[in-house]
């Protein structure tokens, strides 16, 4: 019982001391400040209270003075002793921090003059005054801060984004033609994250792991096999897995430049940016030429979605206006010098093809009259012309794009004209999938690596684009390409036969025609159902305009030996199945998988329910039923 009682003694005294230890520190003055009650400052400060005394936080009556702007209180707290340069516990906020983060120019010329530092810096990300300022569209904080001797081109550490990165990220028009004023640079490029490197890394970090863990696991020796005078760790001396090869640490994937907080964050998104020509980058920071020779480097194989993207962000100031489709901070840029054609950094998107990848179709044709080069290319071959007909119809989930494209006055169809009429190839191709389209694992089933804005359109079952592309020029009979792909499940293996009789087809062959855009390709292969966006009712039109229009065959076999009435039959479509045998197609006709028409309305995938009308069509023309129902 005495031990009993002793472990109970000692176990409040723990509790009794916690609790004094979560005590609050007293700081009258702060709080007096919080609740702006500038008598009671006079009256505490004339009875000897510490006017630095800070709450839990960090903050003290200064910063409460900064945060609700009131430049007298912050006076008298200064004439009383307030430490200018006192920060908060959580990112090293100074005053001036906040008197700039909300514009309260009183304050921060009061701060100033109290000998603030203008370029004092946080800790979460070394964030200036500056930087806030900016974002927050306050002119007469930016020109004080300047004024004070704040420095336009300060990068913060995140992202490397310049202050007037903050201003163009978050639409302040007026503050960005101040620091175009003052000296900012436009033809600055954001920091670029190598995702394709920092995979490798990834992979190294893994591949060190298991080393380690299988050395442990080791027979013969305490936590495993050493090596001669090893000291048992990982590293130089330690544990190796016995014949495991040595990897060299990989290229870090970031520059450590001066950058970042959650404004910078928000601000860097997709895409990228860096000069037409220039493989220019901060100190430290893999070039796009750096990146692109990676990519290239690597053996065919199935690209990742780090491989797909590459570089991310190194976006510039226009960039970033054009991306959140801040038309009054673009043109401020423009006519303050920005170049309207400098790509970023990261996967060389152009101003014009960021525009219309987020849905800016207004914005995008005002570039375009602008002067915009609209046959400027990203790293993936995308086009604008590629990309506004891609917007028009993004996927309805699993995708990035915000709904800007449904609130404009450009029509797509208008916009693909005036980027046709400027000399944009409508032939012009992908030369990888577009890793924007979706997030993550592609719902939609197909590679559309050499796709064009024609093959695109008919997978969006879109005549009227159709027919404005082929006013333009453009081929019908261009194909996406084979992608280089893991070896799928059934037949097409190196080691076993091909059921469809075809014959291989190598990486960057004849992947899938338009025919099977617009039959359905990937309803039997995946998801596309769930997120797939069409023209309502457009299948059979579709489908006939291609065979009676442009001669399209309605027995060509996709990449993976599926015909028309394959991705018919994967949809339940009896009406177009019906057409198709109409003009010749062929029931009969077996996938590289083995699979069969039949197979295909038979449920395939998990999730797809069978179509028994389809199955009992295809079964009633001849057509073989393997009954291989995957959700039954």
């Amino acid at each position: 019982m005495r031990n009993g009682l002793n472990v109970n003694v000692s176990g409040a005294l723990l509790a009794v001391l916690l609790l004094a230890g979560s005590v609050p520190p007293e700081s009258p003055v702060a709080d007096a400040a919080m609740r702006g009650d500038a008598e009671r400052v006079r009256e505490l400060l004339r009875e000897g209270a510490d006017v630095n005394a800070a709450q839990g936080d960090g903050m003290t009556a200064l910063h409460w003075a900064a945060e609700r702007g009131d430049a007298e209180l912050a006076r008298m707290l200064l004439y009383a002793g307030a430490n200018v340069d006192a920060v908060t516990r959580l990112g090293a906020y100074g005053a001036l921090h906040l008197a700039s983060r909300g514009g309260r120019v009183g304050v921060i010329e009061v701060l100033l003059a109290g000998g603030a530092d203008p370029g004092a810096r946080t800790s979460t990300g070394d964030v200036t005054p500056l930087h806030f300022a900016a974002a927050s569209g306050s002119v007469a904080a930016v020109s004080a801060l300047l004024e004070g001797g704040a420095d336009p081109g300060m990068r913060e550490d995140r992202w490397g984004q310049t202050p007037l990165m903050f201003a163009a990220a978050a639409g302040r028009t007026e503050a960005v033609r101040a620091l175009l004023a003052a000296g900012a640079d436009p033809a600055a490029t954001a920091a670029v994250l190598d995702l394709a490197a920092r995979e490798e890394e990834d992979e190294a970090a893994q591949e060190r792991r298991d080393m380690i863990l299988a050395a442990l696991q080791a027979p013969g020796a305490e936590g495993g096999e050493r090596e001669a005078g090893g000291s048992g760790r990982g590293g130089p001396g330690g544990y190796q897995q016995q014949g495991a090869p040595q990897r060299q640490p990989a290229t870090p994937a970031v520059a450590a430049t001066p950058a970042g907080t959650e404004a910078g964050a928000a601000a860097a998104g997709a895409a990228g940016a860096g000069a037409p020509g220039s493989q220019q980058a901060p100190e430290g920071q893999p070039t796009r030429r750096e990146i692109n020779e990676r990519q290239r480097d690597r053996p065919v194989q199935p690209l990742s979605h780090a491989q797909l993207v590459g570089g991310y962000g190194g976006l510039t100031a226009l960039l970033l206006a054009v991306r959140d489709g801040h038309a009054g901070a673009v043109m401020a840029l423009l006519d303050g010098g920005a170049d309207i054609d400098q790509m970023s950094a990261g996967d060389g998107t152009g101003p014009l093809l960021m525009a219309t990848i987020n849905g800016h179709f207004d914005l995008a044709l005002a570039l375009l009259e602008r002067g915009a080069d609209p046959s400027i290319r990203n790293d993936a071959g995308a086009t604008p012309l590629y990309t506004t007909v891609n917007t028009q119809w993004i996927p309805k989930s699993r995708h990035p794009q915000p709904a800007d494209y449904m609130q404009q006055e450009v029509t797509y169809l208008e916009l693909m004209r005036a980027l046709l009429d400027a000399g944009v190839d409508p032939n012009a191709r992908l030369e990888k999938q577009l890793w924007f389209t979706t997030y993550g694992d592609d719902y939609l089933g197909v590679d559309r690596m050499g796709a064009t804005a024609f093959w695109r359109a008919a997978y969006a079952l879109d005549l009227d684009a159709m027919k404005l592309l082929l006013e333009y020029g453009a081929d019908p009979s261009i194909p996406t390409m084979r992608p280089p792909e893991r070896r799928r499940r059934g037949g097409g293996g190196a080691d076993e036969p091909d059921p469809s009789g075809l014959p291989p087809l190598p990486v960057g062959g004849p992947g899938a025609w338009p025919i099977h855009a617009a039959s359905g390709i990937g309803y039997g292969e995946g998801y596309a159902a769930n997120i797939h966006r069409h023209v309502l009712d457009g299948w059979l039109p579709a489908v006939r305009f291609l065979v009676e229009e442009l001669g399209a065959d309605v027995n060509a076999r996709d990449q993976n030996g599926y015909n028309a009435v394959h991705h018919a039959a994967a949809r339940g479509d009896n009406e177009l199945i019906l057409y198709l045998v109409e003009q010749g197609a062929d029931v009969m006709a077996v996938s590289r998988e083995g699979q069969t028409t039949v197979d295909m309305a038979n449920g395939p995938v998990q999730r797809i329910i069978p179509f028994p009308e389809t199955i009992a069509l295809l079964e009633g023309l001849g057509a073989i039923n393997n009954h291989n129902c995957v959700a039954c």
